[in-house]
């Protein structure tokens, strides 16, 4: 399915109704959760790391901590449980509600690929949409980072801009889209392939949610894992 994915994605007519009504779905559905999980994170990231600079009297170099974490870490993870848990879920359940009425049957017997028409919308809505997020986490995240460490812990405004660029650069950033991007993409295939491939009536539908939720985080996790190092190798 991924390679008839790939090909149907630059064969026309595309679906360009289909994919604006996606697009706006996923980010209906992720944008509250993804900047509910932001603050959080980023503030219990830069609490536990200033507590350690502060140690070291090195308080001033939060903002270098907050923009190395925020940006390879933070903002990728955010984006991959939002986009995995409530995204391609939903997308999930709407193709396996699809598939169990015999709907992309109905298509086939007249002439349209479900291919074309459902999935590939769907995996580049999710494609781009976490894409989306994971610069929002990211802005997001340095200004919780720099309002919680200016304002309760009394770290300098300017020694905390100032750090943001000391260890993160653009070179980071490029991972950290890149990242988005695969996980945006892989969450849509998974979600994708489960729904197309349900089977046992409702409860058949229950089931592959429940497993697009499981599968999708271990292969994010996975890929993370890879393009973390890569990240690393590249940036040394």
């Amino acid at each position: 399915m991924t390679l008839d994915t790939a090909v149907m994605t630059f064969k026309r007519p595309f679906a360009w109704r289909e994919f604006i009504l996606q697009t706006w779905f996923v980010a209906r559905v992720s944008m509250l959760p993804t900047l509910m999980l932001t603050i959080p994170f980023t503030v219990l990231t830069v609490f536990t790391f200033n507590v350690l600079l502060a140690e070291f009297g090195a308080a001033d170099f939060s903002g270098t901590g907050a923009a190395f974490g925020a940006v390879t870490q933070i903002g990728p993870i955010v984006t991959v449980l939002v986009v995995a848990g409530a995204g391609a879920t939903a997308m999930c359940a709407d193709l396996g509600a699809r598939t169990i009425r015999e709907e992309l049957d109905a298509l086939r017997v007249m002439g349209i690929d479900p291919i074309q028409a459902l999935v590939v919308p769907r995996v580049l809505a999710a494609t781009v949409v976490a894409l989306l997020l994971s610069s929002t986490v990211v802005l997001v995240g340095l200004a919780g980072g720099f309002v919680f460490s200016v304002f309760f812990q009394n770290v300098t405004p300017g020694a905390f801009v100032a750090g943001l660029t000391l260890v993160t650069g653009a070179g980071d950033v490029i991972i950290a889209l890149v990242k988005a991007t695969l996980f945006g993409m892989t969450a849509g295939l998974i979600a994708c392939y489960m729904g197309t491939t349900v089977g046992g009536g409702p409860a058949g539908v229950g089931n592959a949610v429940n497993e697009t939720v499981v599968f999708s985080f271990l292969a994010l996790f996975v890929i993370n894992i890879f393009m973390t190092a890569l990240g690393v190798k590249v940036n040394l």
